[in-house]
């Protein structure tokens, strides 16, 4: 049985002008025969231009905190507040479920991102500021920078700041040496003259690369932290997502907020 328009019934008796009907898609009647649309006309106001995305915001800057030393390794002791940095290198998924994890505890962390792990997953800059979570500089290629001369140190930390720009407009909010708990003068003075003004250090060590199991990477953690800890942790380790419930789940328990590390050092 064939369903007819009302419309179209209506003028069935117009031959010309009904074959012109049938031949578009504007009345929402006739079937489309792949004929293209009539042009408009003069008379025909333009389609409103597609509205762009807004560009994103600049991620912020490092931030000097006077009163400070260079070299950081935990926050004031006095509130309940600690900081979760994780090494930015790894597979990108484990990152995201380290992410999401956080976020659905409400949990803001500390990302300092590995140069060459940005060039293949440069996503992930914007996804980590998104969250609402600190990104910073974790050197370049993620080498013992201890061991280097100062141009080669240098090249480290400014090749991973050129990423960072490059890709949110900022070189990070943090410097943190590779293969080191703790930097050395020099890269302590290299970071200031690539435009950080403090070194972050931690003063708590998941030790969750070593892969001990996620129960473990839990005791070890809640065994050290305290007000104004900085722990070290790491992306591309599953143990690392799998502790992360019941970690944070400890941090409530002890009325311990995590926080992004600029948060941690903000009076």
């Amino acid at each position: 049985m064939t369903l007819i328009c009302r419309r179209d019934a209506l003028r069935a008796g117009a031959g010309a002008l009904g074959a012109a009907f049938a031949g578009t898609l504007a009345t929402g009647c006739g079937t489309h025969d792949g004929a293209s649309e009539p042009a408009p006309s003069a008379d025909t106001p333009a389609a409103a231009p597609a509205k762009q995305p807004a560009a994103p915001r600049p991620a912020p800057a490092p931030r000097r905190f006077p009163g400070l030393p260079v070299q950081i390794t935990h926050g004031p002791r006095d509130r309940p507040r600690v900081a979760l940095t994780f090494h930015g290198q790894g597979d990108p998924a484990t990152a995201k479920a380290v992410l999401a994890e956080a976020e659905r505890a409400g949990a803001r962390v500390t990302v300092l991102a590995v140069g060459g792990w940005l060039d293949e997953h440069p996503a992930l800059a914007r996804r980590v500021l998104d969250g609402g979570h600190d990104l910073g500089n974790h050197t370049q290629r993620h080498l013992t920078i201890s061991g280097m001369g100062e141009r080669e140190a240098y090249a480290e930390i400014t090749g991973c700041a050129d990423r960072l720009r490059r890709l949110t407009g900022s070189i990070g909010t943090w410097f943190r040496p590779s293969r080191t708990q703790f930097a050395t003068p020099l890269v302590q003075r290299l970071a200031g003259r690539a435009g950080y003004p403090h070194v972050l250090s931690y003063d708590v060590d998941s030790l969750d690369f070593t892969s001990p199991g996620a129960p473990a990477v839990t005791r070890k953690v809640a065994a050290e932290i305290r007000n104004g800890s900085v722990v070290s942790l790491h992306f591309g380790y599953a143990d690392t997502v799998a502790a992360l419930p019941a970690l944070l789940d400890e941090l409530d328990r002890r009325g311990l907020r995590a926080v992004t590390t600029t948060e941690l050092l903000t009076r």
